[in-house]
């Protein structure tokens, strides 16, 4: 059983990574989405505070997608949870939100999907793949890190969902 004392863990972990690939694979996720698309998009809305908001988002995602896997495991002393693709995905799922038709290109996928159509696809299969708890990927952490993404921007400003649901309804209801 962890002690109080290890709280620190319900973060730290994010900055370490089981190899050099897993490192490479969040960064190169996090400056695309991030710097490039999400903080410029929190300074557009939260003016001098979006730099701010926009590290809480990513702290935020961190601790919180690792919540769920923390009570899984808690008795299991051989499970670690190494990585920050959570804190990672609350980035990527707050872009997914003031560009839901940004065209997103992934692996086997010969063609663009819209970041809509991604963030729908994503959350499904961590979601299903969570379930089946095999292997060493912590798609419960990529799986609420993207809630935490959406639902930390949304709360920090309901304009953004509106914006968002008002683009769909216009590709939708043409």
């Amino acid at each position: 059983m962890q002690s109080a004392k290890d709280s620190y863990r319900l973060l730290s972990y994010a900055f370490i990574h089981a190899d050099y690939l897993h490192l490479l694979v969040n960064m190169f996720v996090l400056y695309n989405f991030g710097s490039n698309g999400t903080e410029l998009m929190y300074n557009l809305y939260f003016g001098t505070k979006g730099t701010l908001w926009y590290v809480l988002l990513y702290l935020g995602g961190a601790i919180t997608a690792v919540i769920p896997a923390y009570e899984k495991n808690k008795s299991n002393y051989s499970y670690s949870a190494v990585g920050a693709s959570g804190a990672v995905s609350a980035v990527v799922f707050a872009y997914i939100l003031f560009s839901p038709l940004q065209s997103f290109y992934i692996l086997f996928i010969p063609f663009p999907i819209p970041a809509y159509i991604f963030g729908i696809l994503f959350l499904g299969i961590s979601y299903y793949l969570a379930k089946q708890n095999k292997g060493n990927i912590g798609h419960d952490a990529h799986f609420f890190g993207a809630i935490f993404g959406l639902f930390f921007t949304v709360i920090l400003n309901k304009d953004i969902l509106f914006n968002f649901l008002e683009i769909l309804k216009n590709i939708w209801f043409q």
